[in-house]
Order: C-alpha cells, then structure tokens, then sequence
C-alpha cells in the first residue's frame, strides 16, 4: 500500500486486545497499534492521535460499542471502523450499519484474514460477516413490503443500481468489475456517480441509503 496508517484497538480484554496487536503490528500497512479499554480512552486517544482505523468491539464497560460507534463516526466521518465481537443481533447490528461502520466480522476471524480485512476496509472496500449480509437482506425485504421505491427520485440507471446492490451486498471495486463484466475504472466511475447521485459523501452510507429508502426494491 505504500502509506502506513495508526490502528486503535478497542476492547476491555487485555489477552484478546495483545492478539490482535500482534496480529496487526507487523503488517507492512500499520505504523502504530494503539489501545483503549473503554469508550472514553478510545475518545481521549482518537483527540491526541491520526486514527484511520478503529477495530471495536461492542461488549464495553460503561458506554457499550454500538453507542461509542455512533458517537466516533459523528465526530470523525472519515474514520473507518472495523466491528470485530462475537455479538450478532440484529438490532446491534442495523444501528451500527447506520452508524456507518465499513466491516462487521465474528472475533472467530483468522489473523491472517484479519489483516487482509483490515487492508481492504483502509483501501475504501465494504465487508460484512455472512450472519450480518443475511440481516442486511432481510431489511431489504422488510422495506420492499413496506416503503415506495425511491429508485426514480435519484435517477439511478439499470447499471448503477447493479453497482449499488453489489456494493451494498459488501463487494468491492475488484468483486464488482468481475461479476459485472466490467473494467475497475468503470466500475470506480459508476460508483461516484451513485454518490453524487445519492448524496452521500461514502460507500458506507450509500449502501445504507440504498436499504432504508428501498432504492434497490
């Protein structure tokens, strides 16, 4: 990737908090992994550091990861977060989609995974675990039955919205060009388009967009 990028972990487990620094440190992408136990060292650490990157758990002492998650992404837009917890229920899961989370993965995932999780998501890419894609479509179908389409609004054309619902599914730029018979550069064209369309200044929350008005049908 060339540029290296600061990491901070935040999980109340010192043990599962050093495996993964461990994972991550030697990764030829990270300069530093920083750490916190709860939300407000994760807060304190986000002001005195360049983040660009927070794996989070959700089962925190005091304030629990969902809420912290909401509050980091109003306060750093930009900031790509990682949800890395053995917790998978759905409304966990829809608030921090909607909070703008870039991947949602099981604690079970494998280090070497981890790392490759982490390079995609810093490289701008979308990834949610099976269980989560599954509500994801879900609330799909819940808002097929129950919300107008709003496809006509953004003036989305057929390919655009191929683009979007693969994007919304997690795929990346790569992932999308090869299932749609397309060029990456393509691909990354269609993609700012649907932003601009939308609104939207990311990948995160067009898919989220693209879920809650029912855009896909």
């Amino acid at each position: 990737m060339g540029k290296k990028y600061n990491i901070l972990l935040v999980e109340d487990h010192a043990l599962t908090r050093f495996a993964l620094k461990t994972s991550l440190r030697d990764a030829d992408f990270v300069e530093n992994v920083f750490e916190a136990s709860c939300a407000q060292e994760a807060y304190d650490k986000l002001a005195l550091e360049d983040i660009a990157l927070v794996v989070m758990d959700l089962g925190l002492p005091g304030i629990n990861g969902v809420k912290a998650t909401q509050e980091i992404k109003k306060m750093y837009k930009n900031l790509k977060v990682i949800i890395l917890t053995s917790h998978n229920e759905e409304e966990e899961v829809i608030k921090c989609l909607e909070a703008g989370i870039s991947a949602y993965c099981s604690k079970d995932i494998k280090p070497d995974k981890l790392i490759e999780l982490v390079r995609d998501i810093l490289k701008g890419n979308l990834w949610f675990d099976s269980t989560v894609s599954q509500y994801v479509l879900n609330t799909k179908r819940t808002n097929t039955a129950s919300k107008q389409k709003k496809d006509d609004v953004y003036n989305l054309t057929l390919k655009e919205k191929k683009v979007l619902s693969l994007l919304a599914d997690g795929n990346s730029n790569q992932q999308i060009a090869k299932k749609l018979n397309i060029s990456v550069n393509t691909t990354k064209v269609h993609v700012c388009n649907i932003l601009q369309k939308l609104s939207v200044d990311d990948r995160t929350q067009a898919a989220i967009k693209a879920i809650k008005e029912n855009i896909l049908g």
